[in-house]
């Protein structure tokens, strides 16, 4: 029976659909509609013995991915950093074209699959982007009030919480004007903290029933969006073979650059999830500054630090706290606290 290798370019309205046998000649190209039951029916009839269904990562590519394996169809997802490499090679950008070489990657084997999260760490995900948007949006209202307070030679000092918006508007009394501008800043801005709370609330409750996160937060310095982050970040802890893939996968080793004689090592790659790779990076802050209590990993940390500078020590440690977590992840173990004085 002759195969069947699918690419699909797809975009917001329609998808682009190239079909090729297994000596790679073009058995159907066309265009459907951007959904998974156009893509399925169309898939059905003209590649009846199909081996593999490519698509790139993207927007799309999540909602897409699940439904096609729901409906029994072979599909992986492409690295579109990989892809481009291969696409670029052809004269002509069309979806038309990037659908046949994407059906020419997939019938060569010559790919990265890139592993898709479940949609249920995609539905808690969306609670943690939707929390650290809104806390960007305070945070630049509360540059916006400071700004416009500073015009009128009125200072707001080092205050948070409750007394932060009492003393906004007691800065802003006898300026009219200013008054009601500020004021309509401080009630977008309480309305944001009160869905804050309620975000926080929900992405509680979620680290509170997950026997995952309950045993990362034993790590120093992890906290509740730490843990969480991290748990649906991974989605899968036994698709890493080794624990220390972990650090790569969120950006966090350095770059290389080899070439004949030049061989040299560059910041951090940064590639990966950014919002949990900050989450690290605060984490690893919080062990060196304000965790209390002595650890070999503090102590690690802490001479480190001293050595090569705070900034780069703390993304080491950063790095560190992922290794140690995938390893508690998949050992069901807790963190366990070292003697003082013990080597790190």
């Amino acid at each position: 029976m002759m195969k069947h290798f699918v690419g699909l370019d797809v975009s917001l309205d329609l998808t682009s659909v190239c079909v090729l046998d297994e000596a790679g000649a073009v058995v159907w190209r066309g265009k459907v509609a951007s959904t998974p039951e156009a893509l399925t029916e169309a898939i059905r009839k003209h590649a009846a013995s199909v081996v593999k269904i490519g698509l790139e990562t993207g927007p799309l590519c999540t909602w897409h991915w699940h439904a096609l394996r729901e409906n029994g169809l072979p599909v992986v997802c492409l690295d579109a950093r990989h892809a481009k490499a291969a696409l670029s090679v052809q004269l002509n950008k069309t979806d038309d074209n990037d659908a046949y070489g994407l059906a020419q990657i997939i019938r060569s084997g010559w790919y990265k699959e890139v592993a898709v999260k479940s949609l249920d760490s995609h539905r808690v995900r969306s609670l943690l982007s939707s929390r650290a948007q809104l806390v960007n949006m305070r945070r630049d209202l509360g540059t916006k009030i400071r700004g416009l307070l500073k015009t009128f030679g009125r200072i707001v000092g080092k205050v948070g919480g409750r007394k932060y918006e009492e003393s906004v508007r007691e800065l802003c009394a006898g300026e009219p004007g200013l008054e009601v501008a500020v004021a309509a800043l401080l009630a977008v801005r309480a309305r944001i903290e009160q869905e804050i709370g309620a975000l926080e609330e929900r992405i509680l409750g979620f680290a509170k029933h997950s026997n995952a996160c309950r045993r990362l937060m034993t790590v120093p310095g992890i906290g509740v969006l730490t843990a969480v982050s991290f748990v649906t970040a991974v989605d899968d802890p036994a698709r890493f073979v080794r624990s220390s893939g972990v650090g790569a996968y969120f950006g966090l080793t350095p770059r290389r650059y080899q070439s004949g004689e030049v061989d040299r090592d560059g910041s951090v790659s940064k590639c990966g999830d950014a919002l949990t790779r900050t989450y690290l990076f605060e984490a690893a802050g919080t062990l060196l500054s304000r965790v209390a209590r002595w650890s070999a990993l503090k102590a690690w940390g802490a001479r480190l630090a001293r050595r090569i500078g705070s900034k780069k020590a703390r993304v080491a440690l950063a790095r560190k706290l992922a290794v140690i977590m995938h390893r508690i992840w998949i050992d069901g173990s807790e963190f366990r606290w070292s003697k003082e004085g013990a080597n790190a």
